[in-house]
């Protein structure tokens, strides 16, 4: 039996999927795996006996990863299960950038009560004038799970798309539309398109990607989407883009201290993955991959341990090992298991940097003992027996 803890409210979409092996605990010390959305978990004491942390959602910022990875236990996350929505965010993000839609609903709210609001309306909308997405450059940078669908669904409203993700993997490549143009650069995205949208990772190379360098380099009168992350942007430098009118709108799902009254800035309050299709998607991803990953071994979406997966567990033992990703490693896992005279029917070993795991199965089941002798060797983090 498996104990479940969730640290936010999950879709019950998902957490029907638990089958009778698993129950969920109030008390965080007896879980086995922990779910949650935005609850911040770096000052968190996480139990011994904690196995997986499964985030319903992409962002993992709310999750101490290398502790979790020292501690032995894999986190995961829930890459394009909510990717739809962001989508549309972005779409409507594109729409309010391009149609001054916000600032002529308030001006019919200010004029209310005034009388004859028809003939005044028909008389002071050219004042909110817009343009049209149809015909316009988009660039989209990152074509992953939201980039990519935005990517297409951008040529089908008559779009001239250009996309730039030099990490692209093989299958989001084949789902892109064939008149989606590929660039190489950023730079070529800054110099060419009407409206950018963001949708890359915070790291070293991305963090503050716009700035005042980079804004130079853009059309007058650009459109600025980033439904990514807040720090992808300089607050400095599209505060002056915004007041010269080098950036004609900046439209952000992470308002700030800064950019909440920021002229020019449509902050949205972070919704976009905020569906219900979405949170059902999460949660269903985050059920699935934390039982496939408790009953067979295989780990998939972790964001600090690599892939794994060695199918369902046939065999008469198997075990997981995690552990570092040091020389000699998997020759002694073999040796330990060997001394007891027990013969590996299979084996697989994937690392990502520093970390590593290795899975096992054997033609009879795991003693303890095999457990207890390899956890006792150097980098060893966790060996849990999957049966």
């Amino acid at each position: 039996m498996y104990q479940v803890h969730y640290l936010n409210k999950i879709s019950k979409v998902g957490t029907a999927l638990w089958t009778e092996d698993y129950k969920t605990t109030e008390d965080i010390a007896q879980a086995d795996a922990i779910l949650v959305r935005s609850a911040a978990m770096h000052e968190m004491d996480l139990p011994d006996n904690l196995l997986a942390v499964a985030r319903a959602g992409a962002g993992v910022n709310n999750i101490p990863l290398e502790k979790c990875a020292q501690q032995g236990i894999v986190v995961f996350n829930t890459p394009g299960a909510n990717a739809n929505g962001v989508k549309e965010m972005a779409i409507c993000g594109m729409l309010l950038g391009s149609r001054d839609v916000i600032g002529g609903v308030e001006w019919v709210k200010s004029i209310k009560d005034e009388g004859d609001v028809a003939k005044k309306v028909e008389k002071g909308k050219s004042q909110f004038a817009g343009t049209e997405l149809m015909g316009k450059k988009l660039g989209v940078i990152g074509l992953g799970a939201i980039g990519g669908i935005l990517a297409n669904t951008a040529i089908a409203l008559g779009m001239e798309v250009y996309g730039c993700d030099p990490y692209i993997s093989i299958s989001a490549a084949w789902h892109l539309d064939s008149n989606i143009v590929p660039v190489k650069t950023r730079e070529e995205i800054y110099e060419k398109c009407d409206i950018i949208s963001l949708h890359v990772p915070l790291l070293d190379d991305t963090k503050h990607m716009i700035n005042a360098e980079t804004l130079a380099m853009m059309k007058d009168g650009v459109i600025l989407l980033n439904f990514a992350r807040d720090k992808l942007v300089d607050d400095d430098a599209i505060e002056q883009a915004l007041a010269s009118g080098k950036v004609k709108r900046y439209i952000t799902d992470f308002p700030n201290d800064r950019t909440a009254g920021m002229q020019g800035v449509v902050a949205i309050p972070h919704l976009g993955a905020s569906t219900e299709e979405s949170e059902d998607n999460c949660a269903k991803m985050a059920v699935r991959q934390v039982m496939d990953y408790l009953e067979n071994g295989n780990i998939k979406n972790s964001v600090n341990f690599p892939a794994m997966d060695m199918g369902i567990c046939t065999k008469p033992g198997r075990i997981m090992v995690l552990h570092k990703n040091i020389p000699n490693t998997i020759s002694r896992f073999t040796t330990v298991v060997a001394s007891h005279n027990i013969n590996i029917s299979d084996m697989l070993n994937r690392s990502k940097g520093e970390y590593a795991c290795t899975m096992l199965d054997l033609d009879e089941p795991t003693p303890a003992e095999v457990v207890k002798e390899l956890e006792a060797l150097e980098g060893v983090f966790r060996a849990r027996v999957i049966r």
